[in-house]
């Protein structure tokens, strides 16, 4: 269930950008913030959509995609942390069995690899904190249900020497995550952006289990809960 405090949000997310389209259910998705805190000025992870995109083009965002249906059936080692399962089962819109919560953070892990060259192989899904969720708001052509995943690459295993660009992301780059006011951002990735900061601040180990913001649209505004 949702947190009673629940604050209106015209900030997080943007409004649509197409012809409202009737009937569009949100898919499910997921989106992987991936932190490098060997210095005293964290960085994240974020590359541009192209401009061919037909939803968020040419803007920076996390690597992250759809949930694929086989996604599922991807090898992994140590699985979610038990605090993790039961935040992602928290006003999940269907009924979220461990298969699909693990298939979720599998499908972060593998956009992760497909749009930066990182990671692959078995996956280990004990390292991953749930931080956000954001629904597409009604009118887009095109909505998802979006589960934000965030780990430290001191804890991964990835070879950094494979990051690069891809089909889906260009201008792959680590930024400094409290200096992104120059770039295009989407308002939903700066509001979890904000989200992460304020969470590190209060705790700089992102403790599993920790709140969850949920950015979400109610009679016409939007909303930012707590899960």
């Amino acid at each position: 269930m949702t947190s009673s405090a629940e604050e209106h949000a015209p900030f997080a997310m943007d409004a649509p950008k197409h012809a409202r389209v009737a009937g569009v259910t949100p898919k499910d998705a997921a989106s992987l913030i991936l932190i490098d805190r060997s210095d005293a000025a964290p960085r994240v992870l974020m590359g541009r959509r192209g401009s061919g995109h037909v939803f968020m083009p040419d803007v920076y965002v996390f690597p992250g995609g759809k949930r694929d249906p086989r996604d599922h059936a991807l090898p992994f080692g140590a699985d979610l942390d038990p605090l993790v399962f039961e935040k992602l089962a928290v006003g999940a819109s269907a009924r979220m069995t461990s298969v699909r919560a693990r298939a979720l953070a599998l499908a972060a892990l593998r956009e992760l690899h497909e749009e930066t060259g990182l990671g692959g192989g078995t996956a280990d899904l004990s390292r991953l904190r749930y931080v956000a969720r954001a629904i597409t708001p009604p009118g887009n052509v095109r909505r998802y249900d979006t589960r934000f995943f965030l780990t430290f690459t001191d804890e991964t295993l990835f070879d950094m020497t494979r990051l690069g660009d891809s089909s889906e992301l260009q201008d792959v780059r680590w930024l400094d995550i409290a200096e992104l006011s120059g770039l295009k951002l989407p308002r939903i990735t700066q509001a979890v952006l904000e989200d992460v900061k304020n969470l590190m601040v209060s705790d700089p180990s992102l403790p599993f289990g920790s709140p969850v913001s949920f950015y979400f649209m109610r009679h016409g505004r939007f909303v930012r809960s707590r899960l």
